[in-house]
């Protein structure tokens, strides 16, 4: 086997390249078996990637510097120093980027995906307005099964180069926003939405949970995809349906996905009706009682934060969409510090937020904190970092899974260069990648040890094609909305 560099990178090549070796790792009851194939070199694993720094974020949180990580299939061998790696695996490819660094993969807990098409259609309104005079029209309007299907491309597009490895859906025809997914090699929890008036894909609530069922059994042990179903919020379903909805994911032992006190009107609304705050309200109907990720808790009093630590709800903070939308701020320090798992989420696409970049959410999400705390200590970088990593992960119950660089855990991970003038010096890392890093600055990603980013270029979506499909969506969404396309 020998070797080619391109910019200071090394890639293997030669008769083995491509070809997974006939033996590596078997897992059994939590514990490695390594086992050798061929003569010398130690232990055989498929893919051996180096960093300048490797950052694991596991329980000790170390930051390996001159690191490297062994992965074989799917999931990772070990990580630590490359002398150390180097010194007891060979492998048959080799990542080897001496001015990046190295993490997990970002997980993005609450996204509408498909709605990347409607980009920019309706900007700065609140949530009431943008949601009832702007999406829902534009949604009836526009929404099909190819156009989910081409906003779906087009997120998965922007997230992986963004170093996104993991998102959380919430929208419409989640059946194709699962097919594109596991084309584009990432890793979903697509939520099937259920809404209390007829929607693109069904026309009534029953009909959601019906298809929704079947969405769970054909996806049940999906080694990318995990199925949920994701009533829209309080205010757009019946009590009978959000309790059916439960009782559905219950049955599956599959997750819960909702909106949760993402505005003061919301809150408001329903303590006049209900005499309860929104998530007291969804408690008492039983639906926080299991798997459940709520998105934006905004509007969150003690009473709320302790029910919803009591019942292992995950949340998802969005504090571009929070901010844009002028909705409020999320007691984010707080909800940490009671030990309820919160990740970070970009939401929308459509207005809310205008794009994917979780990198761009790690950063806001940080300074967001200081500035309506007035505690520049409130939210440090490598908590921020760990919201888009393994608090993320923790969110969504699958911190077992993925979410840090741990020996049995997928290979979900992303390489972040430091050869640009932005990213020079370093003297902390954590730092880097929350204030100074940007989305641009990925270069490669793997989910599932699968290579889908290589050299800021996908490999499992063509560029050129969803391009020339955006710009006849674009046209066609404007002329449905009585606009004129740039």
């Amino acid at each position: 086997m020998v070797g080619f560099s391109r910019r200071g990178r090394t890639w293997a090549s030669g008769a083995n390249a491509g070809v997974r070796p006939t033996c590596g790792i078997l897992w059994v009851a939590a514990a490695m078996l390594l086992v050798s194939c061929g003569p010398g070199g130690g232990a055989r694993v498929d893919q051996i990637l180096t960093a300048r720094y490797v950052v694991t974020m596991d329980a000790a949180r170390r930051v390996i510097e001159n690191g490297a990580v062994a992965v074989a299939g799917d999931h990772i061998v070990e990580a630590g120093t490359r002398a150390e790696i180097d010194g007891k695996y060979t492998a048959a490819h080799r990542m080897d980027r001496p001015d990046a660094i190295l993490t997990p993969g970002l997980i993005n807990t609450h996204t509408h995906a498909a709605m990347s098409l409607f980009r920019g259609v309706a900007d700065d309104l609140k949530l009431q307005d943008w949601l009832n005079n702007y999406i829902f029209p534009a949604e009836a309007k526009n929404v099909d099964r190819e156009f989910v299907r081409w906003g779906t491309r087009l997120a998965a597009l922007e997230m992986a180069l963004s170093g996104t490895t993991t998102y959380t859906d919430m929208y419409y025809f989640e059946d194709t926003v699962a097919e594109e997914t596991k084309a584009a090699g990432l890793r979903g929890v697509l939520g099937e939405t259920i809404i209390g008036f007829p929607a693109p894909d069904y026309k009534t609530p029953a009909a959601a949970l019906e298809f929704t069922e079947s969405f769970f059994k054909t996806y049940a042990n999906d080694p990318l995809v995990i199925p949920a179903v994701a009533p829209h919020a309080i205010f757009t379903n019946s009590d009978e349906t959000l309790v059916a909805a439960r009782r559905l994911a219950d049955k599956y032992q599959k997750p819960l996905v909702i909106h949760l006190s993402e505005t003061k009107t919301e809150n408001d609304d329903t303590l006049k009706a209900r005499k309860r705050t929104p998530t007291g309200a969804l408690d008492a109907l039983g639906v926080l009682s299991g798997w459940t990720v709520a998105a934006h808790g905004v509007w969150l009093d003690d009473a709320d934060l302790a029910i919803l630590k009591a019942r292992g709800t995950g949340l998802a903070h969005n504090p571009s969409s929070n901010m844009k939308l002028a909705s409020g701020v999320a007691p984010v320090v707080k909800i940490l510090a009671l030990g309820i798992p919160m990740g970070l989420g970009t939401d929308g696409v459509a207005g809310s937020n205008n794009d994917v970049d979780m990198m761009e959410e790690m950063d806001l999400a940080a300074k967001l904190q200081k500035v309506t705390t007035g505690d520049p200590q409130a939210l440090p970088a490598e908590e921020a970092f760990a919201m888009a990593t393994i608090l993320g992960a923790k969110a969504l119950r699958l911190d077992s899974t993925i979410g840090s660089i741990e020996r049995g855990k997928k290979a979900d991970l992303i390489f972040i260069g430091m050869d640009s003038p932005h990213a020079v010096p370093m003297y902390n890392v954590y730092s880097h990648l929350v204030y100074a890093l940007k989305g641009s600055d990925v270069t490669d990603v793997m989910v599932n040890g699968r290579v889908i980013v290589r050299d800021k270029r996908m490999l499992t979506v063509d560029k050129t094609v969803v391009f020339a499909r955006v710009a006849e969506y674009q046209r066609s969404v404007a002329r449905s909305l009585g606009k004129a396309a740039p």
